[in-house]
């Protein structure tokens, strides 16, 4: 755990709240303290966050939050931020740390990531980060509509989210989420066998030597990022086992690929059934992966947004909020603090 850091706990109803302090039951061996410590001086957020535990639909989910400011709490605006794949929900601090105070902003870690408990299946699927998602706005959010700002994987949960529960979304951000490829039904059968084969030989993620290593590999995933920051997402990143490597906080099984084809006209009508008014943001370096957005058919389908604004982060790659968090945060604020029309 980073400095600065505090931990509570949210269970049934019926239960009493209770905390801990910061790190409480997650104390790393000496080395690791001492090379966290390192890399938290190459970059000290500016804005505290503070653990909440959520018990919901059988797993512990740890949500990273970050309080308004002391006079602001009464009817201080609620934004979940979603990170993506192999991604924590530290991955939003240098965002965060432009964003208006007054805001009470909450990052869960998907389930399997983080600090979230793993699901303890062989696989994931997919549709249960939306039954997450709104099993965590009815415990922490019960009686608001909120904002979603969600980045790649977490950008296409918020995206059909605020489609099947328009009624709890006010604004939606979405940073790169732009679903996948068109697929035919004639995938069908590779992609199932596809799925047996890796369910036959299992799923498994690279440790490290050090922390040190972690941020490295993470600066070769991606050339733009700073290594202050490098550091930073370092200590949230990985922890070290008994071995004395540095394993990352995701659960291998998340590698293993859907069997289910991506049905782009199922994803459309949950697009055509959001209310809120959407931003969708792209990075100017985006993935080679994520081409098809240039192409006409890509257009058809954000036709189906009634309310779209889009934009482009200038020097930035898919992890833009890393890249640019200063423009990330300019769009996000001109976004969520633009009136509703009338």
């Amino acid at each position: 755990m980073s400095a600065g850091f505090r931990a509570s706990h949210i269970v049934p109803r019926s239960t009493a709240l209770s905390s801990s302090p910061a790190g409480a039951g997650l104390r790393a061996p000496a080395r690791a303290r001492s090379a966290g410590a390192r890399a938290a001086r190459a970059y000290r957020p500016r804005r505290e966050s503070r653990s909440l535990f959520v018990q919901a639909r059988g797993l512990r989910h740890h949500v990273r939050c970050w309080e308004p400011q002391r006079g602001h709490a009464r009817g201080a605006r609620t934004v979940f931020l979603l990170h993506g794949w192999m991604d924590v929900s530290a991955s939003f601090q240098f965002v965060v740390d432009l964003l208006p105070g007054h805001w009470r902003l909450l990052a869960p870690d998907w389930r399997g990531f983080g600090l979230t408990e793993r699901s303890g299946t062989d696989a994931y699927w997919f549709p249960d980060y939306l039954g997450d998602l709104d099993a965590l706005v009815d415990a922490l959010a019960p009686a608001q509509a909120v904002d979603l700002i969600g980045h790649s994987m977490g950008g296409n949960v918020a995206a059909l989210y605020a489609g099947v529960r328009p009624q709890r979304v006010r604004r939606l951000v979405n940073l790169e989420g732009v679903g996948l490829k068109a697929t035919r039904p004639a995938q069908a059968p590779g992609r199932y066998a596809r799925w047996l084969d890796e369910l036959r030989d299992g799923a498994t993620l690279r440790d490290y030597a050090s922390r040190d290593e972690v941020a490295a590999r993470l600066m070769r995933g991606n050339p733009r990022l700073r290594p202050d920051f490098a550091g930073f997402l370092a200590l949230h990143w990985a922890r070290e086992n008994a071995a004395g490597r540095f394993e990352l906080l995701a659960d291998p099984a998340h590698r293993i690929s859907s069997p289910i084809l991506y049905r782009v006209p199922e994803v459309v009508a949950c697009w055509r059934a959001i209310t809120a008014p959407v931003l969708w943001v792209l990075a100017e370096h985006t993935s080679e992966a994520m081409s098809f957005v240039h192409g006409a058919e890509y257009r058809r389908r954000l036709q189906a947004i009634r309310s779209l604004r889009e934009a482009t982060v200038a020097g930035a790659g898919h992890m833009l909020h890393h890249d640019r968090p200063d423009e990330v945060a300019r769009l996000v604020v001109d976004h969520l603090a633009t009136a509703p029309a009338a």
